[in-house]
Formats: C-alpha cells, structure tokens, sequence
C-alpha cells in the first residue's frame, strides 16, 4: 500500500500539471473551446417573444424553439426535424412571413461567395402544422410579400413570384444569363463591398416588386482553376471589376404584379454609379434608393415615385474622402425617417422628415454610434449601441428622439449588443470581454436591469481555468511622432520583467477596422495565448486609418493605403522594442488579407524592424483588387498611380531581409491567389529566400477538414523556428 504521504504528493502533482495545461491547435480548431450561443435568435413582431433554432447533438436532431420575452419560459417547439424526415439534413436558417404563422426553411445550402448561397426550401404552416417544399431545385433569397401570398425568389439570374394558393410561378425577367445579366441579386463585388445579396423588395401593398438590375457583360473575366480530385482541374469564371476597370452597368426597375409590366426608373443624370441600397417605404408608392458615384464621395438618397418612376433627391452627403453607406435607414409610420450618418465628423443618429428636412441630430459627441436597435414610437425612445464608454467598448443605450433624458442600459465593461422585443420592454443582452467568455441575459429596457441569466458559458470558464491562461492587457501605445494608437499586450503567464522576450504582433489595419476591442474573441485570442505559454510577448496596435475614433483618424490613409498604417506599424515595434522586457532583434508580425498586405510591407519597408513576416492572403498591389473597395480609398489607378505603386509591397522585394511566409489559398475568389504568385516571381527575381505555401481550392478564409490545423502549425513552427 502506498503512504498516505506519497498519495498527498501524487495528487498535488497531478493538481500542478493540470493548472498548468497547454493549449494545442488541435483544441482551438476542433471544438473544445468552443461558446454556447442562441443560434439564429430572432425577436418576433407580432408577439412579445423570440425564436431560437436549437441543436440537440444526442438525438441529431434540430428544432425552431418559442419563447416568451418576459419569462424566459419555453411556449412551444414550432418544428423539429424528428418529426419531419425531409428535414433530416437539418436547417440551416429561416425566416418568417408577416403574420408570423408560415415559415420559410432554408436547408441543404449550397454556398457561392461569401454571403451569397443557394438552398432547397420547405414552406411550413404553424397552425396547421403541414410542410411541403416548394421547389424541385435551389433558389436564391426567396422573401415573402407583406401579405404572405406570394414568393419572389432569384433562380439563375432571374427573378420570379411564387403564388402560394395557386402552386405556380410567374418570371419577371426572362434575359438573364450567367457572367452577362443578373436580375434581383447583387454581382460578385457588390456583395463583398456593399455586403448585401438580396437586390429586390415587395411594396409595402405587396403589389410591386422592385430589383436591381446588372449588366455585367462588359466586365473583365477572372478564371481560377480548380483542382479538385479528377484527372483534368475545372476553371471557374466570374465577372470581376479590378481597380480602375469597367464595373457592372446597373438599372432600376419596378414590377407590377398584376398586370406583369416592368416600369425603368430613369436614373439618367448619373453615370458610372453604384445603387448601394434600395428599399420601398411604408408608403407603398414610394421606393428609397442610395445611389453612390464611382468615387463614392457624393450620395443621393431618392424617393422615387412607383407609378410614374419620378425619382427626387432628399438627402445629399458628401465628403472630401468617401460615403459610408448605412443600413440603419429605418422609416417611421408617418414616413419620416431615422439615418445615421459621420457628417460631424463622428457617426450618429439623425430623424427627418418624410421629404429629407432635418428635424433634429438625436445624438451627439466626440464618440461613435456602432449599431441602432429601433425606436418605440410609443414612447418616442431610441434604442443603440455605441463607444462612449471608451472605443474599444460597447455599450447599449436609450435616448429620448429629442436628444433628451440618455441612459446607459448595460450594466458590465466590455462588449454589449441587444436584441430587443417587439415592444421595447425587454432585450437579450449578448455580453464577452477580453476577460469573460460569451454571456446572454435578460434585462428591461427601462434602466437595463438584469432579470436573469439565459447562458452563462460557465461550463467553458470552468474548463478553462485549468490552463491557468495570460490577460489581455489594453494600454495606448505613443509613437515618436506623437500618435496614440489602442494596443493590447498578452504577456506569458510567468512573466519575468527581468527577462528579454520575442514579440510576435498581430494586426489587420484596413480602413474603419479594429482589433484593438474588448470582447471575447475566440480562436484567434487562444493561438496567442498558446504562443504565449511558449514564451512569446503577443502584441496588437490599431493603427491610423482604423475604426470607432472618427472620420478624421479613420481617414486619414485615403489615397495612400498602407503608408500611414505601415509606418504606425513599425513606429509601434520600435516604442515596444523599447521596453526594458523585449528583445528588439526578435520581433515579428502578422496579417491575414489586408493584415497581410500590411505584415508584407512591414517586414519589406521596416526590414531593420522585423525579424520575421507570416501574411496570409494578402493583397500585394492595389491594382489586383476590386473597384468598389479600392477605388473608395484610393480612387482609380489612372488617377493615383503613385499612391497605388508606392504602398504596394510587391513594388519592394529587394528590401526582404528577415524571414518572410506567404501563405495563400488557390481557389480565393476574393483576394486572387495571382497577388501570391506574382510575389513570389518578384522576390524570386530579386533574388530573395522565402517560404510559402499554397492551399488547394482553398477561399479567402483557407478551412475545411484538417486545414486550419495544419495551417496554424505551419505558422507556428515557422515562429518558433523563426522568433
């Protein structure tokens, strides 16, 4: 038998050995870290409940479960895939009509671009509690009208309604064609630039339909191959406008469902232009339109006449750099309407009337409004999230549609969103901190008090204790030349001061971006703190050019991307190299797409730096990447030729000196694998040693199977290696 005093030491070493637990990619990418959320949480109209698509992972089954706002309680299960063998596959997402009885079930998706995806559909009765699927094929963005009649869906480039009652659909276009016309849904740049799919909407009478048209035959052709597993690789061919390059021409059009005619809205006085949103308003006659031009300096809000096709402009916006276009038009029920716009320099809240005259600025301040959750016209109260409470934070707030009587609702430090219920009684507060994994509650609207604790994560905090992991330490870093910039610092748990250690930095950098925020933020924040457990210092700074400060700081890069940000860059690394526990000859840098076009430039124009380089994915001239990104800060090649050379990373290869990985994947729609190779020819030619990798078939987002696996121990052994 074993001495009472050997079991005691055996337990404390196991007890140390656990409070010590490494992380490993296996764990970050399979799961074990993985938060428990409210999946496809929607907050119903017409009832003061909401909607959860639940997952029971014994069974394999899924379910659309009802709950009631003001108790949390279960109502009822509206529909599982137990009892529906169509739906053995599962559902993907869905989407309710008016009246809230019918639901549309979207399964078997099949994805195209990044939002963009087709998807067998099943049209299921509540009260009757009858499923039928709709179509023998896969449609695209099918939408119910305002009075649950019809179905106006996009297949093949062409749009069509669906008459419930009659079984059958009425096309309402007939010339659409692939990598030529498209009716109804957005080309390839439009939805990675202006992210939205879906180019047509019912009237509010659901009498008209109104779609956006593109004539993308004039458009320059990009071909991938892709390799796949058969004898001969495929080519997949899309319609994809590079910086200064014909865009798409497109049209506006308005159906009407009775008589089946198609009236052209004349939007002649424009030309070369961009239709960046379009919806109808409550007055079933009048559609709403942001027509941006090619520099997207100058935006049109019209109201166009449904009948007649007059279209007037209500609100004009300019600005020396450009536009931001907003979702959060919202129309009130006289038509007067909320927008939010930076015209002070900072993004706020503003009301008009139905004919574009400001009523009043509802917020104002040296800060940023970051979401708007609706208002309560009962009460006259407006509903948003916001970085008052300090730009890396967000919070929810209330404010009288006067610009009166603020208070702040949420009640924690960190990162705060809202669901609210239908009557602006109560909202699901989502909560996470750098410090604090994913949390819903429940709260009331009035002061934001909690009323209880939907999903705590607790099980993940638990488990997460025994690996005894590092903070997140937030500061503002100041460069030589006086610029304060937001950073984070993840130091190893056992942190010596005494000690030199490699810093390993972190940053994406794009214009309006941040990674310098204080949430919970998943897989990447558990890479850094593996790296950390293995004596790296990771850091992150938010360079000029970034978002949630203002339109100043935000735009201070236009026309030179990648300047101002790289030269923050390197400022950063040296005031860090500084510190009295930092090896200034090992530090190295990290970016994925745009953050790889800047870790390029960096370890290129900042060689006396940077030790070492990972970029993933990354744009290596301006001139390779699309019109309606690069042209919004940079304007067209042909007019910025310098600004476009210069900042390009490609155009500085005979500067490598440190060791530089550039990782790409082949089949990446978005940022073309031909950035990568022509790189790679450049620094070949320059003479230069580099390692790289290419992912077959792999997007912009290089996953699937085993990849990221694989991918994060490439990038980790290189830094180990390397670092």
């Amino acid at each position: 038998m074993y001495s009472k005093k050997i079991i005691a030491l055996f337990l404390f070493l196991c007890f140390t050995v656990v409070g010590q637990q490494k992380i490993t990619i296996d764990e970050i990418y399979n799961g074990t870290f993985r938060a428990q959320g409210m999946d496809e949480l929607q907050s119903l109209k017409n009832t003061n409940q909401y909607t959860v698509l639940n997952a029971d992972r014994q069974s394999r089954s899924m379910q659309i479960d009802l709950y009631d706002f003001a108790t949390l309680k279960k109502v009822s299960t509206l529909i599982d895939t137990k009892s529906h063998r169509e739906l053995s596959a599962g559902i993907d997402s869905y989407t309710f009509d008016a009246s809230e009885k019918m639901i549309l079930l979207a399964c078997n998706t099949n994805q195209i671009f990044r939002h963009s995806f087709t998807a067998d559909y099943y049209l299921y009765d509540i009260n009757n509690k009858k499923l039928r699927k709709l179509f023998d094929f896969q449609v695209q963005e099918p939408t119910f009208s305002p009075d649950g009649k019809k179905i106006a869906y996009a297949k093949e480039n062409n749009l069509y309604v669906y008459d419930l009652a009659s079984d059958k659909s009425t096309p309402i276009t007939t010339d659409g064609q692939k990598n030529s016309i498209i009716n109804g849904i957005t080309d390839w740049v439009y939805e990675e630039e202006f992210a939205f799919v879906k180019a047509f909407d019912w009237s509010a009478d659901s009498k008209k339909v109104a779609y956006i048209r593109f004539d993308e035959s004039q458009v320059p052709e990009f071909s991938m191959s892709m390799f796949g597993k058969d004898l001969y690789p495929t080519m997949q061919t899309f319609k994809y406008p590079k910086a200064g390059e014909k865009n798409a021409v497109v049209s506006l059009h308005v159906y009407d469902v009775n008589s089946n005619a198609v009236k052209n809205i004349n939007l002649g006085k424009y030309n070369d232009f961009y239709i960046a949103r379009m919806k109808w308003t409550n007055d079933a006659n009048t559609l709403s339109a942001q027509v941006l031009n090619r520099h997207q300096n100058n935006l049109d809000l019209l109201f166009i006449d449904g009948n007649s096709g007059a279209a007037k402009v209500v609100l004009n916006e300019k600005d020396k750099a450009y536009v931001d276009v907003t979702d959060n038009l919202t129309f009130l029920k006289d038509n007067s309407f909320i927008w939010t716009s930076e015209k002070d320099g900072f993004n706020h809240i503003y009301l008009y009337d139905k004919n574009g005259k400001l009523k009043n600025q509802v917020t104002k301040g040296k800060w940023e409004v970051t979401n708007y959750y609706g208002l309560d016209e009962k009460t006259n109260t407006v509903f948003y999230q916001s970085v008052e409470n300090g730009s890396i934070n967000r919070d929810v707030y209330r404010i009288g549609l006067d610009g009166k009587n603020k208070i702040r609702l949420s009640q924690f430090t960190g990162t705060n969103a809202a669901t609210f219920s239908p009557n602006f009684q109560y909202y699901i507060n989502t909560f996470s901190s750098a410090a604090q994994p994913t949390t819903y509650t429940l709260n009331e609207a009035k002061f934001g008090k909690q009323v209880q604790i939907i999903q705590s994560n607790e099980s993940l905090a638990a488990k997460l204790k025994s690996y005894d992991l590092p903070a997140k330490e937030f500061f503002v870093l100041k460069t030589a030349k006086g610029n304060e910039l937001n950073a984070w610092m993840i130091k190893p748990k056992d942190f010596d001061p005494a000690k030199k250690y490699p810093v390993f930095m972190y940053q994406y950098s794009g214009p309006g971006s941040q990674q310098v925020n204080n949430d919970w933020n998943g897989t990447d924040d558990y890479w850094f703190m593996m790296l950390s457990q293995q004596g790296y210092i990771v850091a992150c700074v938010d360079g000029r050019g970034t978002g949630f400060k203002g339109a100043e700081f935000k735009k201070s890069t236009q026309n030179e991307l990648g300047k101002y940000e790289v030269e923050d860059q390197i400022d950063a690394a040296k005031v860090i190299g500084n510190y009295s526990f930092v090896d200034k000859t090992r530090i190295g840098i990290f970016g994925w797409s745009y953050g790889g076009f800047m870790s390029s430039n960096c370890i290129l124009k900042g060689n006396d730096v940077f030790k070492m380089a990972i970029a993933v994915a990354p744009v290596t001239n301006w001139r390779f990447y699309d019109s309606i990104y690069t042209e919004r800060y940079m304007k067209t090649p042909q007019e910025n030729a310098s600004g476009y050379d210069e900042n390009s990373p490609i155009n500085h290869v005979d500067k490598l000196k440190g060791k530089f990985l550039l990782i790409h994947g082949s089949g990446d729609d978005n940022v073309h694998v031909q950035n990568s190779m022509q790189m790679m020819e450049a620094l070949i030619q320059a003479n230069k040693q580099f390692d790289s990798q290419i992912y077959p078939d792999n997007n912009h987002g290089i996953y699937g199977g085993k990849t990221r696996i694989q991918l994060y121990t490439k990038m980790t052994n290189f830094i180990k290696e390397n670092l």
